[in-house]
Parts: C-alpha cells; sequence; structure tokens
C-alpha cells in the first residue's frame, strides 16, 4: 500500500475538502448515484463507507476497519483512520463533518490534497449514503475528544457536532439504517460481504478487516481477513485446488513517478483450460478490463515470445505465439492506483485512461523479463504450458487431451523446485530443504537470494533404513536433494564439492514435522555422515507463538517463554486505565486461507502457529531465517555407534525393539502435539 506520507498529506483539514454540488437530487434519482435500488444498489451503501476507510488505509493512515449489521437493519462501519474533520469548512462555513455528510462530491478526493489515490465506485462518497438512509451517526475521534453528529434523511440534528467525550487514538465511526422508502427489499447478504470484504483485503495488503452479524441474538457470526501477502495471496486463493505450472507466482509492485501511479500484477499459470484474469483501477473491480489490463496481455505477449526466442524454445521455422495461447491456465490480477481515473459505461466495468497501457505494459515488460531470466525452471513451466496450448490450436481442439498427455511424457513442463541463492560460495550458502509446497513458497519470497537456496520437499519422504540406494537415488523426493548438494551420494561423496556449508532442515512443530525431520536425519547419516560430523547439518527452530498486545508483537519458541510473556503483559493491561476487549473472538481468513488458533485475554492476541505456511513470508524472514535472529540446532554426533544403534532402533525394519523403546519412554513425554 503507498506509505507517502508528505507533509501536505499529513494537513489533512477543512482545507483539504473541496466541495463540488449539493445533495437534493440524490433521493429523487437513486439508481444515478448508486446503480439502482435492489439488493446491488443496497449493499453499495456498505461499500462507500467501507471505501472511505480503505482509502485512509491506501493513504498510509490507519489499518483496521471493523464491519457490524446490527438490529433493525442498522450498519456501523469504524475505521482508525485520521477522522474526518470537524472545524469549519472554509467554503461552507458549516463543520467539515456536516459538509462531508450533506454534501453531494464533498470529500478529500476531488484536488483538495486529502487524497492522491481513491477508490468509491462512483466517488459520491458517504453522502449519499446519508441522503438514502432514514437515520446516520458519525462518530469522530480526534484531539484526544469523540465528537458525534446525526442525521436524519441527510439532514442534521443539530447545527455542529458536539464534543461526547474522550478518545484514545483517531478514527472514524458511520453507522446508517437504509430507508424503506428507497429500498423495497432491506436484507443484507452475509456471504455477499465477505465477498466483496475478502476482495479489498486482498488489494490493500496488511489492512485487517473483520464482520460481525449480530442481527440476531444466539445467531452471531463473525469474520476476518488480513493478507499481508496482498496479491500474491490473492492469485494463490483463485488457484487453490489447482496444479500451478510456475509455483512462484510472477509479481512486481512500482510506482510511476512521472504520474504517480502506483502497478501491481500478480500471475500465475494452472492446468486449466480457462483464463481468470481480473482487473482493479483504485480497487474498483472492472471487469470488463480497460488499458491497464490491454497493457499487460501486450507485455506477457511480447516477453514471453522474446524468451522463447532467445533460448531456442521456439526453432525459427516456428511461429509466435498467439495472445490466445498464453490465455488458457492463465491467472492474474491487475491492480493501479491513479489520480484521476475515468471509467467508460453507466457500471464503469472498464477503465479508459490511455496513458495506463503504456505505464502497466512498461512495468509488466521489465519485470517479467527479470523474473523469467531469474527463474527458468518457472519460466520453462510456463512456456511449457503455452506451447501445449499451441500445439492443440494448430492441431485443433478436439485433439488438446492427446497432446497434453504427450507433452508432459515429452517432458516440456518438468518441474524445477530447487530456488537457488546467487552466490557460488559454499561457505557463504545455505540450502533449507522445507516441508510444504505452501511454507516453500513463503520461504522462496521471504530469503535473502544472495546466499540463501530454499528447496521444497513434495511427495513421501523414503524411510532409507527399508530401502536400497537403487532406489533413494531415484525417489522423487531424495533425489532434488541429492542432485542439490552437487557433491554425489555414499561412497562416491566428496566434501569438496559441497554447494552449500549449512542445510538446514525447516519443518512443522508438530508430530508430521518431527517424522520428517527424523526421516531426513536418517538419510543424512546413512549417505551423508560428513555433513553431520563437519556440522553442515542444521534444524530450523520456528516459533511456537504470536504474542500481540496492540502494536507490540513477541514471537516465543517455548512453553515457558510464552507464559512469562503473557503474564508481564497482562500485569501492564491491568494496569492500564482503559481496557479494549473483543466482544467475541473472529476466525480470520490469512494468507494461506488457515484458520488460526487465536485465544484472547483483555486485548491480548496469542495466536499458535500450527505450521510453516501460516506465516506470511516477512514472518517466516524475521523469525526463522533472518541470521540476526533465528534460532538453529546444530546436528552432531557425539557417539556415532550409539547414533547407529538409535537410528536403527526408530528407523529400521525390526518392530520389536521400536515396540520396547516407545513403552519405556512413553511415560516421559511432557507435551505430544497431535
Amino acid at each position: 500500500m503507498p506509505k507517502d506520507k508528505e507533509k501536505k498529506d499529513n494537513e489533512y483539514t477543512a482545507k483539504s475538502i473541496q466541495v463540488l454540488e449539493g445533495l437534493e437530487p440524490v433521493r429523487k434519482r437513486p439508481g444515478m448515484y448508486i446503480g439502482g435500488t435492489s439488493t446491488e444498489g443496497l449493499h453499495h451503501l456498505i461499500w462507500e463507507v467501507v471505501n472511505n476507510s480503505i482509502d485512509e488505509a491506501m493513504a498510509g493512515y490507519g489499518s483496521d476497519i471493523v464491519i457490524k449489521l446490527l438490529p433493525d437493519n442498522i450498519v456501523e462501519v469504524a475505521d482508525n483512520g485520521r477522522g474526518i474533520p470537524v472545524e469549519v469548512h472554509p467554503q461552507t462555513k458549516k463543520s467539515t463533518l456536516e459538509t462531508v455528510l450533506t454534501v453531494l462530491h464533498a470529500g478529500g478526493k476531488f484536488g483538495g490534497g486529502g487524497y492522491k489515490i481513491s477508490g468509491g465506485l462512483h466517488g459520491v462518497g458517504v453522502s449519499v449514503v446519508n441522503a438514502l438512509s432514514t437515520w446516520t451517526k458519525a462518530e469522530v475521534r480526534r484531539d484526544g475528544k469523540m465528537y458525534a453528529m446525526e442525521f436524519e434523511r441527510g439532514k442534521p440534528k443539530s447545527k455542529e457536532p458536539k464534543v461526547v467525550g474522550k478518545a484514545a487514538g483517531t478514527g472514524t465511526t458511520i453507522s446508517f439504517q437504509a430507508d424503506p422508502e428507497i429500498f423495497p427489499e432491506i436484507k443484507y447478504s452475509w456471504e455477499k460481504i465477505l465477498s466483496y470484504v475478502r476482495q479489498q483485503a486482498y488489494l490493500t495488503k496488511g489492512i485487517s478487516i473483520k464482520v460481525y452479524d449480530w442481527r440476531e441474538e444466539g445467531k452471531r457470526k463473525a469474520y476476518g481477513f488480513l493478507f499481508d501477502g496482498g496479491l500474491i495471496s490473492f492469485i494463490k486463493f483463485l488457484n487453490r485446488g489447482k496444479e500451478v505450472k510456475n509455483e512462484m507466482p510472477f509479481y512486481v509492485e512500482k510506482k510511476d513517478e512521472a504520474t504517480d501511479t502506483v502497478v501491481e500484477i500478480a500471475m500465475q499459470y494452472t492446468d486449466s483450460y480457462k483464463e481468470h484474469v481480473f482487473s482493479f483501477a483504485n480497487n474498483i473491480f472492472t471487469p470488463e478490463g480497460g488499458m491497464h489490463e490491454v497493457g499487460f496481455r501486450a507485455a506477457l505477449t511480447r516477453v514471453i515470445n522474446n524468451y522463447a526466442r532467445k533460448n531456442n524454445i521456439l526453432k525459427e521455422k516456428d511461429e509466435n505465439f498467439t495472445a490466445e495461447d498464453l490465455q488458457e491456465g492463465l491467472t492474474a490480477v491487475i491492480s493501479v492506483k491513479l489520480r484521476n481515473p475515468q471509467f467508460e459505461g453507466q457500471t464503469k466495468a472498464k477503465l479508459g485512461n490511455g496513458e495506463m497501457r503504456g505505464i502497466v505494459s512498461g512495468v509488466a515488460s521489465e519485470a517479467l523479463t527479470d523474473y523469467l531470466e531469474s527463474h527458468p525452471n518457472n519460466a520453462k513451466a510456463i512456456i511449457g504450458k503455452c506451447l501445449l496450448t499451441a500445439k492443440a490450436r494448430i492441431a485443433a481442439r478436439a485433439a488438446k487431451d492427446a497432446v497434453i498427455r504427450k507433452g508432459a511424457l515429452e517432458g516440456m513442463t518438468l518441474p524445477g523446485k530447487l530456488a537457488d541463492c546467487s552466490s557460488r560460495n559454499p561457505a557463504e550458502s545455505e540450502l533449507y530443504i522445507v516441508e510444504g509446497d505452501s511454507a516453500g513458497g513463503s520461504a522462496k519470497q521471504g530469503r535473502d537470494r544472495k546466499f540463501q537456496a530454499i528447496l521444497p520437499l513434495r511427495g513421501k519422504l523414503v524411510n532409507v533404513e527399508k530401502t536400497t540406494l537403487d532406489k533413494v537415488v531415484k525417489s522423487d523426493t531424495l533425489k532434488p536433494i541429492i542432485i542439490a548438494l552437487g557433491a554425489g551420494i555414499g561412497d562416491s561423496f566428496d566434501l569438496a564439492k559441497l554447494r552449500y556449508h549449512r542445510v538446514i532442515i525447516m519443518a512443522d512443530a508438530d508430530v508430521d514435522g518431527s517424522h520428517i525431520r527424523t526421516l531426513l536425519l536418517t538419510f543424512f547419516y546413512r549417505y551423508f555422515e560428513p555433513l553431520i560430523r563437519n556440522g553442515y547439518i542444521y534444524i530450523a527452530q520456528p516459533p511456537l507463538y504470536r504474542i500481540q498486545k496492540g502494536k507490540e508483537v513477541h514471537y516465543v519458541y517455548t512453553e515457558e517463554e510464552k507464559n512469562r510473556i503473557v503474564e508481564k503483559l497482562r500485569k501492564e493491561v491491568k494496569g492500564a486505565k482503559e481496557v479494549k476487549v473483543e466482544e467475541e473472538e473472529v476466525v480470520m481468513e490469512t494468507d494461506e486461507a488457515a484458520e488460526e488458533s487465536l485465544e484472547k485475554i483483555a486485548g491480548i492476541n496469542i495466536q499458535r502457529y500450527k505450521g510453516l505456511g501460516e506465516m506470511n513470508p516477512e514472518q517466516l524472514w524475521e523469525t526463522t531465517m533472518d541470521p540476526a535472529n533465528r534460532l538453529m540446532l546444530q546436528v552432531s554426533i557425539e557417539d556415532a555407534e550409539a547414533a547407529d544403534k538409535m537410528f536403527d532402533i526408530l528407523m529400521g525394519s525390526e518392530v520389536e525393539p521400536r515396540r520396547r523403546f516407545i513403552q519405556t519412554h512413553a511415560k516421559s513425554v511432557q507435551n505430544l502435539d497431535i
């Protein structure tokens, strides 16, 4: 999200609000402002208020939005932005808060300096919501005070906002009750609201949006969204359950300084026959595309063809890929944020700004070229998919399945899992062997590419105690490790040829993760014993908990440390004058779409990490991969004979010794995490 905090942007005062015209026509012709009075128009009231809060977040102010559906069809939207100014407006001579809620097109989005970039589907804002509601209430937290003002069908019930108490922090809360004189049926859809909010959370990374449904006592619901991964998380959500081709999604976010435009794009190919391309301008969905989408497609076709020619994948006799060849299996999200969006059509379904074609094309071309060059295995997977589509096009659509089966056998789309580091100095290079694709993806994005290589594990690990060397070498899971190390195996192992002097096993802190660590340690002990003897094998220690109170965050690695920190924070909370406690637990949908285990203690959030995949790239780097902060166990062999016997007991073919070991040591297990 843009964080441009120049001095003039901080001066969010009455002068930031510019007035264009009055409000009277709204109740007479609501369809001109919200598209109609059906269910779409009704929900549009919520979108307008939510978009104001999201505009604050995009401008770099505010990070939390709470939406509540209350009895009697009352909707409440609260944020922790700057709060709407309350002082007298120089143009209207009324309170700025009243001006924003009663004058059409009054806001910080029309050249007054309040916002550089803003959404708002029709740009009419909360004044239209006020006009189409029987009752509206605005509460503003600014300068340590809580201001409130109420309205009835768009008209203020008092001359100015009243100070109703003290307030910590800043922000705005808008409550409204849609007018039955305008809307034939007032029935809000929980699913529709969640779908819209999820999309907005993906488009504004790092913002927390929680939705509560308190309309019926005994049927309360709560759900939330927080996606630090932004569009990359959006792509993964769209591709859930599909076989992806380029495991690492293409991603770019860049600001065009000349036009003050931000371009953000994420893209990934799957085995699907269809394309899924979503484009947005200032967080507004443009289903019919527009110039930003045209620019992206032009860049995609040009760059893929150039790369295929340069690397001799397309021969001299071959035709170039067509735009159609690049559509099958394409999942892409294009989001642009610009100062003055020009939408085409009554429904604002298409972006018409001509300059966006060149801006997006330029950003996408440069970033995609770099992506393909830097990730040859992903490039191979993408172009392999395009080759199959091109062959299918040439051979006719009816033969597509046969061509795809043939192509897979020819190896055109063989996956390359290793994301190597740029350094060729083994002494400074690290290889992370990571459990699972989701954790592997986060590790690839969060790592330091100079010296950290990532190899995700996929498939069932072979127990080397129960198999022969020829089967180990052919194993789909172990073979990539052998190749990545580059030093042979067993009797042919040559330590001098080793490509990494730190080989780090990174698995979940649960029973399955322990099993994977044991299998890998057995593998290294049996066939790469010099690695252990020379101290090259490590086990990463991911945190067990994330503890947060306000903006204070702690990552802890043991139960004892967790209890100590929680007790310390509890004492601090007890000593505070005002304690904010969540009304009920909220299931938060995060980057990996995993339900977080959240314990709430008087404003303290305790998250139990169930696996590495629950961490976003920044968290994984900060806690587990950053040499300045991480904790790692170095594996050593104190007694080779004892180690040999232990591996034989735990992993060997004989069941009876393992049963005796478990029976002997079962009582000493303190915490078994299943």
